[in-house]
């Protein structure tokens, strides 16, 4: 790298930690004050820094916008997609990915299982979203007065005898859900299919999408499927890291998330959530 983009690069992250005059950007980046001037005013003509009337510098506001129309243009689906096409040939199973847009949960990617039996859900198309483990996910995540406002305004259909019943029964599922960081369905959907899920996060660490595996009993039992959780969260995580470049802000893991053996017991008799999410 040029010693100059590299010294001019330098200065950035040194202003992220709050404004600094000349003296103090020269003496971080080891060089003389004329040098140090020369790169602040190229960034501020760039509008990269600006120069506050107390002589010193400060990020500017261009640098703000750039960053954020980088992550408005992220496309998450094409991030990704691969980790979920790795996903589902180390597993087999049904890989979704889903977003919370405008109220509804919707499906943006499917990878169809590498047996015959195939999963009634498509690209497009919103998802259960009182059972689904990545309505779930992506709920959980959202304020606790839009949760609430959202959880009262719901129905709550009764797909099968383990679906979410209303709205309290909801709210608790997702505050168990927000706080060990995974999501479950087994049978609140369609009484034969179940299956795991984990948030993908952002810079921020806010959960913008959510990825899952699913499998109908027939082939695969809500037990052997949970034992995937591990897999299907490492997924998540590498899936999170690429789309945040690597800045991703961890959000808290309780023991819960990190032993999912201790809720093995509960599967289908216990608990509801759902499916092809």
């Amino acid at each position: 790298m040029s010693q100059t983009v590299d010294r001019a690069l330098s200065i950035l992250p040194l202003l992220a930690e709050g404004p600094a005059n000349l003296e103090q950007v020269a003496t971080r980046l080891g060089v003389h004050k004329s040098t140090a001037l020369r790169l602040l005013r190229t960034l501020h003509e760039h509008g990269m820094v600006y120069r506050q009337q107390d002589q010193r510098y400060r990020l500017g506001a261009r640098l703000f916008a750039l960053a954020q129309e980088a992550v408005e243009n992220l496309d998450v689906r094409e991030i990704a997609h691969p980790h979920l096409l790795a996903l589902n040939e180390r597993c087999g199973h049904t890989v979704h990915l889903a977003v919370y847009e405008e109220n509804e949960v919707l499906y943006i990617d499917k990878v169809e299982s590498r047996y015959p039996v195939r999963m009634y859900s498509r690209i497009g198309k919103p998802v259960a979203i009182t059972v689904a483990a990545v309505a779930k996910l992506l709920l959980a995540d959202l304020p606790e007065s839009e949760r609430r406002t959202l959880a009262e305004r719901l129905t709550y259909p009764a797909y099968t005898p383990r679906s979410t019943p209303n709205a309290a029964a909801f709210l608790k599922e997702l505050a168990t859900v927000r706080e060990q960081g995974w999501a479950t369905d087994f049978g609140g959907h369609e009484e034969s299919i179940n299956c795991v899920g984990a948030p993908i996060r952002g810079t921020d660490g806010r959960v913008v999408a959510a990825c899952s595996v699913s499998a109908p009993n027939v082939v695969v039992s809500a037990e052997e499927l949970l034992s995937l959780l591990p897999l299907v969260r490492r997924t998540a995580e590498e899936i999170s890291r690429e789309y945040s470049g690597g800045a991703l802000v961890s959000a808290p893991v309780s023991h819960a998330s990190q032993n999912p053996s201790q809720v093995t017991a509960e599967t289908p008799e216990k608990k509801a959530e759902e499916p092809s999410s």
